[in-house]
């Protein structure tokens, strides 16, 4: 059950951190695993990682910011591979870093930076990638997304926490488009994740399940939404948060 064995997955920013985890997770599932990263030696480095656990992983490097990068990354991996079955859009810190601003001193600069990479660059990724699973009849799009789409930190999070729902309100549209194809768009929405110094104990304080989240969990769930069993899970935000927000 939920193997992915043949399937070509595409992920983005998955150099390290969450997207690591999430390619670890679905390479011992069976997938082909092609590794995105800002960074090439990163990629490259995350790929080989994944073959010399006898896996089977490749890299290919673009700023999920650039259309014209992204559209020429998946027209060489479909030279290579014949198909992207599953992309998962994990991309969503920008190249320059994280920043905490409060809005009132936040500049537009900011706001286009985390605008261009978790919906723009998302859009463009979804326009190059989806024709040729439309043209099989099947097809995955998972977004990473995060619960500060839906709650009110007050930590300076307004420029990514309306990109994130901007994310939202477009991959629920997606799938109203791509749905009868054969195609399916969903979206994770993570909760205090372990990527962080204090997260623990701030998990520890609002999430029932009482621990930060970890690589691995956001693996499994994004494992199940690719699979063949989650055919009729279109549309959907499945929250991955340890009982934090339960709305």
């Amino acid at each position: 059950m939920f193997r992915l064995d043949g399937k070509v997955v595409l992920i983005s920013g998955a150099g390290r951190g969450m997207g690591w985890g999430i390619a670890q997770t679905l390479a011992r599932q069976g997938a082909k695993v092609i590794i995105n990263d800002f960074y090439a030696e990163r990629a490259e480095q995350a790929a080989r990682s994944l073959n010399d656990s006898g896996f089977q992983g490749y890299f290919a490097t673009a700023d999920m910011t650039n259309r014209e990068a992204i559209f020429s990354m998946v027209s060489q991996i479909l030279s290579q591979h014949v198909a992207i079955d599953v992309f998962v859009h994990n991309a969503g810190i920008p190249a320059q870093g994280w920043k905490y601003s409060q809005f009132l001193d936040s500049a537009p600069a900011e706001w286009d930076a985390w605008l261009q990479l978790n919906l723009h660059g998302l859009m463009h990724a979804c326009q190059a990638i989806l024709p040729q699973m439309i043209e099989r009849s099947w097809g995955r799009i998972v977004v990473i997304n995060s619960d500060a789409s839906r709650t009110a930190t007050g930590m300076g999070l307004c420029a990514y926490g309306a990109a994130k729902a901007a994310a939202i309100g477009f991959i629920r549209n997606l799938s109203g488009e791509v749905g009868r194809h054969g195609v399916t768009a969903n979206a994770l929405s993570l909760g205090t994740m372990n990527n962080w110094e204090g997260s623990e104990q701030i998990a520890r304080k609002t999430a029932s399940v009482r621990r930060a989240g970890s690589p691995q969990d956001v693996g499994a769930a994004v494992t199940y939404l690719a699979s063949a069993e989650a055919e009729w899970v279109n549309g959907q935000v499945l929250a991955v948060n340890g009982g934090s927000l339960v709305c």
